[in-house]
């Protein structure tokens, strides 16, 4: 029978959660399991894709074109798998589909409850899951024991024991453990008052995760064992870690995959950790000095753009890259400002987005970078606002623009970007976009076709305004040209300024798909030649590092 993991967390939100919950399907993978995730969150919206990323975050995009919480994002990338929009469920959702049956009649009359019609909805969701080539489902419960909004979500995590057994569930509660600088020691009367909070609604947690800044003591282990009835080798310590990608061989190094496997009952080799100790290694090699600019309206909260800034650190990674992401705020990459603010980068990503604001100095970073031979990649609007761009001061196509910014004071007298006839229909906010993986075609000996080493990909992708076709044309006997498009050649996918080192734009968020020990190919190449270029202009910068990096090499060996 399929085994059930649940991740709930206490005192703070950001203790990681989600990194713990990945780091464990990690693990589990890694023991020959069969893995799959999945996030519940206590928010009513029905998804997160109306959201201002200042508000959540990125907005994760599966496969099958669901809009979810960034945290699959982690999922896919620790566990290299597909999730699907399965894989996460709302309140808003929830309460949606029990209405919804609510209002057919499924209930025969009865009054509508949140217990047990709403629970019911969340066991099946979770149950949903369990399907015969899974053997580990792991939920994270989003939010904080304590908050009012993920009663229910307990409620029915609780009743599910109950419902499958108890040898096939596991509760993990992920804590604080803070150091009290003035008194200089570690506290833990958070976990206490956390642990407290979870079993007054039923969850007696089976092993505690505590989040810390540095080591905790067998003392404070043993105290947190003996005051929160759980055994002390299931008082995990989990501190502080110099990268992410590190967590899960720090949670092996503390036996959480062994307390986990001894809990349900599962009879599993130890993990083969050879390939995640090798990626470890790599990040701590990294010595070649690069700077890349993210230039977006978002950067004030890099989470809005947090795939793609692993999916370049995934890339560095290979190439050995130290890599210093600068968070460039569009609106101020305009005029003078522009050398001031991009001048020192050795590469520029213009990431995805919504809106006006900001797109006008995006367009001037994608000016300046095509005139100055710097490495672009543009993500979806960053592939338009490079078409745009391109119109303007080459094509001499005055007032090029998206008809996504037409308002009553300016409409473009030339739509680059523009709405396709098949999507002028809009039912709701997101009723008209192109959402999950579609299928493109690239050109024999294109620039993309070479990165990819196919000439048939899949890409994600989450838009609602396209490349107009009326204009390709005169892009491709320009130089600029659209070397990849939709299986009928309706919709271009990739453009690619031919004569450039690289600037090339996707219609496309290939950062989705991208893993840290594969990352994904137009970050691999984009990173390769922001690096050609960087050693090219000043190779002193990287011949004083290569003696360090034989050091540190030999003593990762050794």
């Amino acid at each position: 029978m399929t085994k059930h993991i649940f991740v709930t967390g206490g005192v703070v939100s950001s203790l990681g959660k989600g990194l713990t919950a990945s780091s464990l399907g990690r693990l589990l993978k890694s023991r020959g399991m069969r893995v799959t995730m999945q996030k519940l969150d206590p928010y009513i919206n029905v998804d997160p894709g109306t959201m201002n990323p200042f508000e959540h975050g990125e907005v994760y995009v599966t496969d099958d074109g669901g809009e979810t919480d960034l945290d699959l994002g982690h999922y896919e990338r620790f566990i290299d798998e597909s999730l699907t929009q399965a894989s996460n469920a709302t309140t808003g959702s929830i309460y949606s589909a029990v209405i919804a049956a609510e209002r057919r009649g499924d209930y025969l009359g009865k009054t509508v409850q949140v217990i047990p019609h709403i629970t019911d909805e969340i066991k099946r969701r979770i149950s949903d899951l369990a399907t015969e080539d899974v053997d580990v489902v792991i939920t994270e419960v989003g939010g904080t024991v304590g908050d009012i909004e993920i009663l229910p979500f307990l409620e029915a995590v609780r009743q599910f024991r109950l419902d499958v057994g108890r040898q096939n569930v596991c509760y993990v509660h992920v804590t604080l453990v803070p150091y009290i600088g003035p008194a200089g020691e570690q506290k833990t009367k958070p976990t206490q008052h956390s642990v407290t909070e979870l079993r007054s609604r039923g969850i007696q947690p089976d092993i505690i995760v505590c989040r810390s800044d540095r080591r905790i003591s067998d003392g404070l282990r043993h105290k947190i064992s003996n005051l929160c009835d759980v055994p002390v080798e299931a008082v995990v310590n989990a501190p502080d870690a110099s990268s992410l990608y590190e967590i899960p061989l720090v949670m092996h190094d503390a036996a959480l995959d062994g307390q986990v496997c001894e809990l349900l009952g599962i009879d599993a080799p130890e993990p083969d950790l050879t390939d995640w100790t090798q990626l470890v290694r790599r990040v701590e090699r990294a010595w070649k000095p690069l700077r890349i600019g993210v230039v977006g309206k978002y950067v004030s909260l890099p989470d809005a753009y947090l795939s793609v800034a692993e999916a370049l650190r995934h890339a560095a990674f290979k190439h050995e890259v130290d890599l210093n992401i600068e968070w460039v705020l569009s609106d101020n990459v305009e005029g003078l400002l522009v050398r001031e603010s991009l001048g020192h980068l050795d590469g520029v990503v213009l990431p995805g987005g919504f809106g006006q604001r900001g797109v006008e100095g995006k367009i001037e970073a994608a000016r300046f970078a095509r005139e100055n031979g710097v490495p672009c990649l543009g993500l979806c609007l960053g592939m338009q606002v490079m078409a745009i761009e391109y119109a303007r001061n080459v094509l001499g196509l005055d007032g090029a623009h998206s008809s996504e910014f037409d308002s009553q004071d300016f409409t473009t007298p030339h739509p680059v970007i523009d709405l396709m006839a098949t999507q002028r229909t809009v039912t709701d906010m997101g009723g008209s976009m192109r959402l999950g993986a579609y299928v493109a075609r690239l050109d024999e000996g294109s620039q993309v076709a070479e990165i990819y080493g196919e000439t048939v990909i899949s890409e994600r992708h989450r838009h609602r305004y396209e490349f107009n076709p009326r204009f390709r044309t005169r892009f491709d006997d320009s130089g600029l040209r659209c070397s990849g498009t939709s299986p009928d050649g309706q919709l271009v996918e990739f453009v690619e300024l031919e004569d450039h080192r690289f600037w090339i734009g996707t219609q496309a968020h290939p950062e989705l798909k991208s893993r840290p020990n594969r990352p994904a190919p137009l970050f691999d190449a984009f990173v390769g030649a922001c690096l050609a270029r960087a050693e090219e202009l000043d190779p002193a910068r990287f011949k004083v590092n290569s003696d360090v990096s034989v050091v540190a090499d030999s003593t990762v060996t050794s």
